[in-house]
């Protein structure tokens, strides 16, 4: 039997770690980075996105090199940005930050990118750039006040998470929904096909696993 080189995902992200389940993939190994997620002078949004997708794939390269493994992997990585015209929106940490970026969002179109990178078994990176346009309904001052209240946007690129609350502000959303949770599953799955790794033999197990629980 042949075995399949690992999987390893550059974040412990729980949105990035459910959108892999949901299509049927379980990391071998969670390899977090810990980056400077700051815009360089006149840095675009989606040239951000690529930039940080980017060298997470490679502190973690090296931080395994560095830790002694020696076997293949499909390394991916991923960074999720936020823009309102040419203003990039980070993470929101405070809540006069998330105010501020609210009231932008508020009754305005926006666009999320996400930069995917693979690295793979044969030591090439592979790159794809996401972008998804979203807008938002012009919140009430009820809505305003009750969503900072909820702290959902703490830690959030834009200050919103579209799977909780501020699901209910979209009004319209061109692109991949799952780029704006964090990691867009179409791009994902054909980078990883792409390259060989063995998506379908995964959801062979899960019917087994399903037809086995069915049964008990």
């Amino acid at each position: 039997m042949v075995l399949r080189s690992q999987l390893v995902l550059a974040s412990q992200s729980t949105e990035r770690i459910s959108l892999l389940q949901q299509v049927g993939l379980q990391p071998d190994m969670l390899y977090p980075t810990d980056i400077n997620r700051n815009p360089s002078k006149k840095e675009t949004a989606s040239s951000l996105a690529k930039r940080l997708s980017k060298t997470k794939s490679e502190i973690a390269i090296e931080s395994l090199k560095k830790l002694g493994y020696t076997g293949k992997f499909y390394i991916l990585s991923a960074d999720t940005v936020v823009s309102v015209g040419s203003r990039i929106l980070p993470q929101t940490e405070v809540l006069d930050e998330a105010a501020r970026y609210l009231r932008l969002l508020s009754g305005r179109a926006h666009r999320v990118y996400t930069g995917l990178t693979l690295y793979t078994p044969k030591k090439t990176f592979r790159h794809k750039l996401v972008e998804t346009r979203i807008g938002f309904k012009k919140l009430s001052d009820n809505e305003f006040n009750n969503y900072l209240i909820s702290g959902e946007w703490q830690g959030q690129a834009g200050g919103y998470s579209i799977q909780g609350i501020a699901g209910a502000f979209v009004i319209k959303l061109t692109g991949s929904y799952s780029n704006v949770v964090g990691l867009p599953l179409y791009e994902t799955c054909s980078l990883l096909i792409g390259e060989g790794y063995p998506i379908q033999s995964n959801w062979r197990v899960m019917n087994h696993k399903l037809n086995n629980h069915e049964k008990s």
